[in-house]
């Protein structure tokens, strides 16, 4: 996999160069924030690995730039601030993770396959879900029902297109739990029925044909018969 290496720190940026490449990575490194904007605009990437503090253009601007472009590589970002705060901008602005420095080569190598292995799964989805006359287009991130746009918000995009990436699967509310909020939720909250309800309503099903099903005593499911 092709791996655009960012980072301005010699010793680092050696280090990294070297540990990569023994792992099968094509490495190639840019040394500050300008130099990475033209190597990212004109070369295949896989994946980009990207420190914050960096000459020329910030590692934050520099983020902010690509993805506002629909630059769509998976970011590793590394630095050495590691407030809570700064991993929020960071993600807010698109980073896939973030590592703080020192770092264990391991650690980072763990995250790359993750990263590598998400953005795989990612390019062999289909871009269009249906289920009857429901659409979900996740390129675009809409949804419409009978030709008609459904506004929804982010968590319920995301429960409703775990539910249509199976059809007739059912889905346990833990496992909706931990796939849309995060494993650390409380698998007793009732958060999953409360959103089940409103994507029912949201979706007019008390107007058409009822999509969203309860399996009493498992979870949920989504198809279109009965």
């Amino acid at each position: 996999m092709k791996l655009l290496l960012v980072e301005d720190d010699a010793r680092v940026a050696d280090f990294l160069l070297r540990g990569l490449g023994a792992e099968g990575y094509a490495v190639s490194l840019a040394r500050d924030g300008l130099e990475a904007l033209a190597l990212a605009r004109t070369g295949d990437w896989g994946l980009m690995v990207l420190d914050v503090m960096l000459p020329q253009l910030n590692g934050l601007d520099l983020l902010q730039t690509l993805r506002s472009e629909g630059w769509p590589v998976p970011v590793l970002m590394l630095t050495a601030m590691g407030s809570l705060e700064d991993k929020v901008t960071g993600l807010r602005l698109g980073a896939d993770d973030y590592l703080t420095k020192p770092f264990a080569f391991d650690e980072l190598l763990a995250r790359l396959e993750a990263l590598g292995r998400r953005s795989r799964e990612t390019r062999s989805r289909p871009a269009l879900l249906q289920i009857a006359d429901l659409q979900l287009d996740r390129e675009r991130m809409r949804v419409t029902r009978a030709g008609t746009p459904v506004s929804l918000t982010a968590k319920e995009m995301a429960f409703l297109e775990l539910l249509m990436s199976a059809p007739g699967r059912v889905f346990s509310r833990e496992r909706i739990l931990a796939n849309v909020w995060g494993a650390y939720e409380d698998p007793l909250t009732n958060v999953v029925d409360v959103y089940v309800r409103r994507l029912r309503q949201k979706l007019g099903e008390g107007q058409g044909q009822a999509l969203i099903r309860t399996v009493r005593g498992v979870g949920y499911k989504i198809d279109s018969e009965g």
